[in-house]
C-alpha cells in the first residue's frame, strides 16, 4: 500500500471525521436517503449522471446497518464523502451500500455488488471475512477491500486498527472518573477484534488502579439492542457507574432510561468507533445531561475514502495490510466530558504508547 498517502489522510482527516460523526442531523439525513434506495438483494440504478470515468464503489454492511451510529455508519459517511468530492451519484456507477440483515446475506450481497459492475467492493466488519475471501477468489477482476480483518489475493486489500490502544485510553479515562470503583465492558460478539477492545480497556483501568473492579459481559450479537440494554441494566444495578460499550446502542438506551427515571444517578457510557456524544444527550427536569463520557474513534471512513481514491487512480494497494494505531492517527479518544485530570492522564498514556513505553495487550 502507498502507506504515506493513507497514513497522511488518516492523520489529517480523523478530526474531520469526528466532527462529521457529531453532526447527527446531517448523518441521519444521509442514511435516511440511503434507506429509500438500498436493498439487501439488489441495487437500484441512478438516473443522475456520474463522472466520466464511471469508477464506482459499493459497501456491504455487517448486520449493524449504516445507521448504527457506529462502525458501519462511519464507513458509509467516508464513502459518501468520497462520492460527493468526486462528483459521483449514489447508485450503480457511483457509490452505494447493500444492507446485510444476517450473515446468510453476505455472499449474496457481495455477489450482487460484483454483478452490478462496481469496481471496488468494501466489506465492513470482521464477520464478513470468510464471505469476502470466497467472493474475491471467485471474481478476480473485481477489487475487494475489507475493514477490520485480513483477506488475501492480488485483488484484495485489508485495513486493521489497533483498537486495543484506544481502548487502553478509555480504560484510563474510566478509572480516573469512576466514583464507585466499579466499571464495565459490554461486547457484541466475542472474537479477535472485540478481544482487542476488552483487553485494552481492562489494561487501561488496571494501569491506574488494581483496586477498580471490571465486569465484562457479551451480548452474542451486534444487533440485539434489547439484550445489550438488559446487560447494561444489570451492570448499573450492581454498582457499575461507567460502561464501555462495543455492542450497539442498547447500553446508551439503558443509561438514558435510568437517568430519566432517577436524575440523581451519575452514570456514563463510553462510545466506540465514532464520536457518540449525541447518543448520550438527554434533558431531565429542564437540565441538559451528557452521559457519553468519551468515545474511542477509529478512522474507518477516512480509510475507506482513501482506498477508493487509490483504486480510482490505479494505485490499489493489492494484497497489502495496513494496521493503524495511535502513532498513525488511525485511532484516538475524544475529550468528551472528561475532567482536566483525566484528560492529562489520557494524554500521558497516549504518548507512552506511541513511544513504546507501554505495550497494550491484544487479548484478554
Amino acid at each position: 500500500m502507498n502507506k504515506k498517502k493513507l497514513l497522511s489522510l488518516l492523520t489529517l482527516g480523523l478530526s474531520a471525521s469526528v466532527l462529521l460523526a457529531a453532526c447527527g442531523n446531517e448523518s441521519e439525513e444521509a442514511t435516511s436517503d440511503a434507506d429509500e434506495t438500498a436493498s439487501s438483494t439488489a441495487v437500484e440504478s441512478s438516473d443522475t449522471e456520474t463522472s466520466s470515468d464511471d469508477f464506482s464503489v459499493v459497501m456491504i454492511t455487517d448486520v449493524g446497518g449504516v445507521d448504527d451510529k457506529s462502525f458501519n455508519q462511519s464507513a458509509w459517511e467516508g464513502l459518501t464523502t468520497w462520492g460527493e468530492e468526486t462528483g459521483k451519484a449514489k447508485g450503480v456507477g457511483g457509490y452505494e451500500y447493500i444492507q446485510s440483515d444476517n450473515e446468510a446475506d453476505f455472499i449474496t450481497n457481495l455477489t450482487t455488488g460484483v454483478n452490478n459492475g462496481f469496481d471496488v467492493v468494501f466489506g465492513v466488519g470482521y464477520i464478513l471475512k470468510d464471505a469476502m475471501q470466497e467472493t474475491a477468489s471467485n471474481y478476480p477482476d473485481t477489487l475487494f477491500a475489507i475493514i477490520d480483518d485480513q483477506i488475501e489475493g492480488e485483488n484484495t486489500t485489508s485495513v486493521l486498527f489497533a483498537d486495543n490502544e484506544a481502548a487502553f485510553l478509555a480504560g484510563v479515562a474510566a478509572a480516573k472518573t469512576t466514583k464507585t470503583n466499579h466499571v464495565g465492558f459490554v461486547g457484541g460478539m466475542e472474537g479477535v477484534v472485540i478481544d482487542r477492545f476488552e483487553a485494552g480497556f481492562y489494561a487501561g483501568v488496571k494501569s491506574v488502579s488494581e483496586d477498580i473492579d471490571v465486569t465484562v459481559q457479551y451480548v452474542g450479537s451486534f444487533a440485539d439492542a434489547a439484550q445489550a440494554k438488559s446487560i447494561a441494566n444489570g451492570m448499573y444495578s450492581s454498582g457499575v457507574d461507567i460502561i464501555y460499550q462495543a455492542a450497539g446502542n442498547g447500553v446508551f438506551a439503558e443509561a438514558r432510561d435510568i437517568v430519566t427515571a432517577d436524575p440523581e444517578r451519575e452514570i456514563y457510557v463510553i462510545g466506540v468507533d465514532r464520536d457518540q456524544q449525541e447518543e448520550g444527550k438527554l434533558t431531565v427536569d429542564g437540565e441538559e445531561r451528557d452521559l457519553t463520557l468519551t468515545s474511542t474513534v477509529k478512522g474507518v471512513g477516512v480509510a475507506a475514502q482513501e482506498i477508493a481514491n487509490l483504486a480510482m487512480n490505479g494505485e490499489f494497494p493489492a494484497n497489502e495490510v495496513q494496521f493503524l494505531g495511535l502513532a498513525e492517527g488511525g485511532v484516538s479518544l475524544t475529550d468528551g466530558v472528561l475532567s482536566e485530570e483525566a484528560i492529562a492522564a489520557v494524554r500521558e498514556a497516549e504518548q507512552a504508547i506511541i513511544n513504546g513505553e507501554i505495550e497494550v495487550p491484544e487479548t484478554p
